[in-house]
């Protein structure tokens, strides 16, 4: 169906990795998301992984092949949307960098990566998204994940839609912008460096008192609920789309949680 006959921009969905494998009711939320915001969504069968984990470790060969594929399947789309700021940002921003100079695919590349997103930004800042019909009778914290802050610039976009959750209350954590010492293959290549990392940002997020802890992105998310759990914590953690979706009613990220 194209944007000509039902009169809504189709968007491609880039679930993300950890989502599809590890929690795809991110992804029903970020759809359910979509549709609020009047788009029409599209799931590719044929998608695969960014190309981040092969990127951040040089392997610029593999990731270019990677990120063609991707392009092939998202490109008749107009707009691709992923509920990832890492994920969000190794499309919109790294893809170029990969193809330049190339008559074949730069241009190309740019068109692509003009109209990528990352969720919550595409919400607010393209589809003028003010509020959400939602209730959470708890308290949150929000993590600002590095790469949707400093690459994509996602601040207040989440928190202005949380705002309106009804019976929602934010408790700030001091360092909310501090990395939590995830980093992709950061964590495996230092685990020494991003355990103590971690064991900070746990410490910070405990003494807000929250209910449960929020960030956009499942890498973080999966780190920080390890090791509140590990610290005996039962906060739970949580996509922010699942909140935003009004979807919480499943378990919350293994590891978290009473």
């Amino acid at each position: 169906m194209s944007i000509e006959a039902s009169g809504k921009p189709r968007v491609g969905l880039f679930a993300t990795c950890l989502v599809d494998l590890f929690r795809p009711s991110v992804g029903f939320a970020a759809a359910k998301l979509i549709e609020e915001a009047g788009c029409e969504v599209h799931v590719p069968l044929a998608q695969t992984c960014c190309g981040q984990p092969a990127y951040n470790s040089g392997d610029t060969k593999d990731t270019r092949e990677i990120a063609r594929q991707v392009i092939e399947v998202f490109e008749g789309f107009d707009y691709v949307v992923a509920p990832s700021g890492s994920c969000g940002a190794m499309l919109k921003k790294h893809y170029p960098d990969l193809f330049k100079g190339d008559a074949k695919w730069e241009a190309r590349c740019r068109r692509f990566s003009n109209k990528v997103f990352e969720l919550v930004s595409f919400l607010t800042d393209v589809r003028g998204m003010t509020g959400v019909a939602a209730r959470l009778d708890k308290s949150v914290t929000y993590h600002d994940s590095c790469s949707g802050l400093r690459e994509l610039g996602i601040a207040q976009q989440p928190r202005q839609l949380l705002s309106t959750v009804e019976g929602l209350k934010l408790k700030e954590m001091a360092g909310s912008d501090v990395c939590c010492g995830f980093g992709g293959t950061f964590c495996v290549k230092y685990s020494d460096i991003s355990a103590t990392i971690v064991s900070k940002k746990t410490a910070t997020i405990s003494a807000t008192g929250a209910d449960m802890l929020l960030a956009g992105d499942m890498g973080c998310l999966m780190n920080m609920a390890g090791k509140l759990k590990r610290e005996g914590s039962a906060m739970e953690v949580r996509h922010v789309a699942e909140v935003l979706a009004g979807m919480t009613d499943n378990r919350p990220i293994a590891g978290s949680g009473k």
